[in-house]
């Protein structure tokens, strides 16, 4: 086993309170990032709609980022992402 596929790397975020260490995809979910990076499965969809409603409800006008880099997965798991963007009223904008 590679240690290193286990890290997660952090961030230090800098502002007029101080600092604060984020790993990555925290400080991506605060840029309004959503990021994709395995097969679309059960579990992993429904950190990804979980996300995208979090976002949505903290501002339904505001574009929300989605990465997506799978190598593909579970149609239904698929279709829950897909739903879950066609209900929130975010704009979600796929790469």
């Amino acid at each position: 086993m590679n240690i290193q596929s286990n890290v997660i790397p952090m961030v230090i975020d800098q502002n007029s309170r101080g600092e604060r260490a984020y790993d990555i995809y925290s400080l991506l979910l605060k840029e309004r990032i959503v990021f994709l990076g395995s097969s679309i499965e059960d579990q992993m969809a429904s950190l990804i709609v979980a996300q995208l409603l979090y976002l949505n409800s903290q501002d339904p006008q505001r574009q929300i980022d989605l990465y997506i880099q799978s190598p593909g997965g579970s149609v239904y798991a698929g279709l829950a992402i897909y739903d879950a963007i066609q209900m929130i009223s975010a704009p979600v904008s796929t790469v």
